[in-house]
């Protein structure tokens, strides 16, 4: 029997060795993989509301002139422009935030695997430092990788523009021809997105174990890759599936619990409220809500990664032989043998 010092035989794995190991990661490390994955999305929610709150105060003005218009009434060019202007200013700090966050996860995952294969303690502090190192590389990793979704989507985003001006229009000339374009185009160019998201997939788990830089993490996880792309593909789309419902699951509580505030916030509303009245009503349902998506983030954002960190694991164990190197790692005696 191969041994085993962690939270995987250090041997070729299975799916359930993987689940197995993926479930197993999870509950003797949650202290670490949550407590990082709590402060980096609580950080990056922080920073977003404070960027909304600074927006708010540079264009309070224009926004509350807008929101007391009457369905009668249009806004003035004058109004338009600054809360345009914020709104992007918003969007920007959050997209780069949240990419952040996502890349310290992403680095978190591969950082606690180190510790966990091999059967050691760790904590958070030193999991924090060796993940933060990592965060560069890994953002150049999925920034890369992400780049090959692209063209299916905005091909696809020509399609819905193109739909909603007809709509809108009711003219279709010249929409029929956009929306075939996008639509088709984006059936056409979605398998090559598919086939190179899978071929690097294990670019963020080298980019951490090896050290690699972006582009080199790229090769690696090609390299690895080849010859089991079916079988990386069919685990990493199962482990999504599985993140997702156990995100909906823990979700739901929270939505049914916010829904008692909003209700008496709403009926606390005149026969005719504004906007403003009408988010504040809702405040209660709206934390409830950003709770159970914090949550559900948590475990979306780490039970994948660690299903693709244990693959990365394997195929290098499949590959290279790695499994008498852990061994000797991990201090137990590699017995190798039938």
């Amino acid at each position: 029997m191969p041994p085993k010092p962690g939270v995987i035989p250090l041997r070729p794995l299975g799916l359930g060795d993987i689940l197995g190991g993926a479930f197993s990661t999870m509950g003797r490390y949650w202290k670490q993989l949550f407590g990082v994955g709590a402060a980096v999305y609580g950080g990056a929610l922080v920073v977003v509301g404070a960027a909304v709150a600074i927006a708010y105060s540079a264009v309070s003005d224009p926004l509350h002139r807008v929101m007391e218009l009457s369905s009668e009434e249009s806004p003035r060019s004058g109004d338009i422009v600054p809360l345009a202007i914020a709104l992007g200013a918003v969007w920007l700090v959050a997209v780069l935030v949240l990419m952040t966050a996502t890349a310290m996860m992403y680095a978190t995952v591969p950082a606690v695997l180190q510790d966990a294969v091999l059967g050691r303690p760790t904590t958070f502090g030193i999991i924090w430092r060796r993940a933060w190192a990592r965060v560069p590389a890994v953002i150049g990793t999925v920034l890369l990788t992400s780049l090959v979704a692209v063209i299916p989507i905005v091909l696809m985003m020509v399609a819905f523009i193109a739909m909603t001006i007809a709509f809108i229009t009711l003219d279709g000339s010249g929409s029929g021809v956009a929306i075939a374009v996008g639509v088709l185009g984006a059936l056409a160019t979605a398998p090559l997105a598919i086939w190179l998201w899978v071929k690097f997939s294990l670019a963020p788990a080298a980019a951490v174990f090896e050290g690699q830089r972006p582009v080199a993490a790229l090769r690696r996880s090609s390299q690895l890759v080849r010859g089991d792309w079916w079988r990386i593909f069919g685990i990493s789309l199962l482990a999504i599936l599985m993140a997702a419902v156990a995100s909906y699951i823990i979700q739901l509580p929270f939505s049914i619990l916010g829904m008692f505030p909003g209700v008496i916030g709403m009926e606390s509303l005149g026969s005719d409220p504004n906007a403003t009245a009408v988010v504040v009503a809702m405040s209660g349902y709206l934390v409830a809500t950003l709770l159970g998506q914090l949550v559900s983030q948590l475990v979306s954002a780490t039970f994948p990664q660690l299903v693709t960190g244990l693959l990365y694991v394997d195929r290098r164990m499949r590959n290279e032989n790695l499994g008498p190197v852990l061994a000797e790692a991990a201090a137990v005696p590699p017995q190798f043998g039938p």
